[in-house]
């Protein structure tokens, strides 16, 4: 049982190191991520701040996963154009868009006043 357990985690973690490799957009996604690890780092951005950037990132990073999956799942099934595979693929990147659109807003909501006072040095 702790076997298959501790399996499990290592097929996640490869799934996640696979899809990394492969996906230029979630290698945008973690540069992005570091990014924002390192402004929050620098400006010293309350515990509030960091909860909620933490909550951002992981949510963009696990809906790339899904979308990943599902292009994979699709593709795997579907070898020319269908109306079906090509709703699944767009729906499923729409959702990565929509996630990525909040995140940016929210880094702003951070990330601006810290900047500002920044440049008013």
């Amino acid at each position: 049982m702790a076997h298959r357990r501790i399996l499990s985690f290592k097929y996640a973690f490869d799934g996640i190191w696979l899809a990394f490799k492969e996906e230029p957009n979630l290698k945008f996604h973690f540069f992005a991520a570091i990014l924002a690890i390192f402004l929050g780092l620098y400006f010293q951005i309350s515990r509030t701040d960091w909860t909620m950037l933490i909550i951002m990132i992981c949510l963009v990073i696990s809906v790339e996963l899904t979308n990943t999956a599902i292009e994979t799942v699709v593709d795997s099934f579907v070898s020319s154009i269908h109306p079906g595979a090509k709703k699944a693929k767009d729906v499923s990147a729409g959702a990565v868009l929509i996630i990525s659109l909040a995140a940016l807003a929210v880094g702003i909501y951070i990330f601006l006043p810290y900047v500002r006072t920044f440049l008013r040095l």
